[in-house]
C-alpha cells in the first residue's frame, strides 16, 4: 500500500484562498496547486507521473473544469480526477469522464476521503489488470504445454505462485459491499 506522502495532488481552482486551504488540509499528501485550466494542464504535462488524483474546480474563468477533465481524458493521464465544484450535479454530467463528484462547501475530511479512496480504486485497478494478465499468460501455457512440463517448470510455479499472491491481495483489499465503489472499479478496469 502507498504511503500518503507518496500520492501527488493537484489542487485546480481560481480562488488561491481555496487552493491554500486545501493544501493545508491534504498537508499529509504530496500537493500541486494551479489556479486556472491551462496551468493546470501544463502542469499535468510536465509532472504527469507525479500526480494521481487531481481536484477540480468545475467553474473557472477561461477552460473551465470540463475542459480540462476532457483534456486530461484525451492526453492519456494516468489520474483520477473529482470534479470539487459549488455546481449542484444535473443531467450534464452523465457524459464527464470524471472519478467523483464533490459538491462544495466541502471539509478536509471529505477531501482527504475523497484523495484516499480515488487512489485506492486506482491501486485496485491495476492489481486487477495485473491479475488477468497473469491469468492468460496461465491458461495459454496449460492450453500448449504438457501438464508434467508445466509442473517441473521453475517459471511455471512462480507463476502460480504470483497469480495465488495477487488473488489474495485483490480480496483483502476491496469491500464490495459498497455499490458505489464496486461501479468505480469496473469502470476503471474497462479504461
Amino acid at each position: 500500500m502507498t504511503e500518503s506522502g507518496d500520492v501527488g495532488v493537484l489542487i485546480v481552482d481560481d480562488e488561491s484562498e481555496v487552493t491554500d486551504l486545501y493544501e493545508a488540509w491534504l498537508s499529509e499528501f504530496r500537493t500541486y496547486t494551479a489556479n486556472d485550466g491551462r496551468e493546470a494542464v501544463t502542469t499535468l504535462d510536465r509532472l504527469s507521473e507525479r500526480i494521481d488524483v487531481v481536484l477540480l474546480d468545475r467553474k473557472m474563468p477561461g477552460a473551465g473544469g470540463e475542459t480540462v477533465l476532457e483534456t486530461i481524458r484525451d492526453r492519456g493521464h494516468d489520474c483520477r480526477v473529482a470534479m470539487t465544484t459549488a455546481v449542484a450535479p444535473d443531467y450534464d454530467i452523465i457524459d464527464m469522464e470524471f472519478d467523483e463528484y464533490v459538491t462544495k462547501p466541502v471539509d478536509g475530511e471529505t477531501l482527504r476521503e475523497t484523495v484516499t479512496a480515488l487512489h485506492a480504486r486506482a491501486e485496485y485497478a491495476d492489481r486487477l489488470t495485473r491479475y488477468y494478465s497473469l491469468v492468460a499468460t496461465h491458461a495459454n501455457l496449460v492450453a500448449e504445454r504438457p501438464h508434467d512440463e508445466l509442473r517441473e517448470s521453475e517459471e511455471f510455479v512462480a507463476l502460480e505462485s504470483e497469480i495465488e499472491t495477487v488473488r489474495r491481495t485483490l480480496d483483502e483489499s476491496v469491500d464490495l459491499g459498497d455499490h458505489r465503489e464496486f461501479q468505480h472499479v469496473l469502470r476503471e478496469f474497462r479504461q
